[in-house]
């Protein structure tokens, strides 16, 4: 029977052990070593996308950073974000707001309309102030009939495509080109007409209703204008009475 080590030798045998094996590297200095150094974003680029955007510090920053410096590119990401978020929100109930109004210098155009949102808390914001005026200057210059292009009537829409086929036919086009270019000016009709659809008069880049999302995205419940009247000196029907004039509830 052979004698057990002695301390000392098992000491030794331990320390040899210890030397021939590799010990483990830890998971967390696995990833440190693995992680890409994180991309330097200007501030002062930061600071020019949330004045072009309206958006908060952290989301404009992220949008840099996906966009890799592009603020083109940020603008765009970011409009997209906010789209994805207003069609969460679009469902809610939006009971609270405010009227807006605006008077053209001169005081002959007046504008009256009805912004909603989700809270009082809301309506009583700067932001959604703002909003509810420049939406009622745009009215004031622009004289949208409708709020949305759904509301364009059945009789209306018939009324218009008729015109412009007629007009497409008289230059001799085969068939299928007619309801190409009928469809192309109704499009044309809907952006001159309804509010929504129409360039924003101040930055023609973009929409009331791109407008409306952006609030959306920056304010953080659902908004929308559910109304407007429009009033000239002169106008006999004050611009708010008859099935194309007035203003409809959304």
């Amino acid at each position: 029977m052979r004698p057990a080590p002695s301390n000392s030798v098992r000491a030794v045998l331990v320390t040899e052990s210890t030397k021939n094996k590799k010990l483990p590297i830890s998971e967390e200095k696995i990833r440190m070593s693995t992680q890409q150094p994180a991309m330097q974003i200007p501030a002062q680029l930061v600071k020019e996308l949330r004045e072009r955007t309206g958006a908060g510090f952290s989301d404009c920053r992220a949008a840099l950073v996906e966009a890799e410096c592009d603020i083109e590119k940020a603008i765009a990401i970011l409009r997209k974000k906010g789209q994805a978020a207003a069609a969460k929100k679009a469902m809610r109930e939006a009971s609270e707001g405010l009227v807006g109004s605006y008077i053209h210098a001169g005081g002959k155009i007046g504008v009256l309309v009805e912004l909603n949102c989700e809270s009082d808390f809301v309506a009583r914001t700067d932001a959604f102030h703002q909003l509810s005026h420049d939406i009622a200057m745009h009215i004031a210059a622009l004289d949208p009939r409708y709020v949305r292009r759904e509301e364009v009537t059945p009789e209306m829409l018939e009324k218009e495509r008729d015109i412009y086929k007629a007009q497409a036919l008289a230059t001799g086009k085969p068939e299928a080109v007619v309801e190409k270019i009928v469809n192309g000016k109704m499009e044309k009709f809907y952006e001159e007409n309804c509010l929504y659809e129409q360039h924003y008069i101040k930055d023609e880049s973009v929409t009331i209703g791109e407008m409306i999302t952006q609030a959306i995205a920056k304010l953080g419940e659902n908004i929308s204008i559910r109304r407007f009247v429009r009033f000239k000196v002169g106008e006999v029907s004050g611009g708010a009475a008859g099935p194309e004039t007035a203003p409809v509830i959304a």
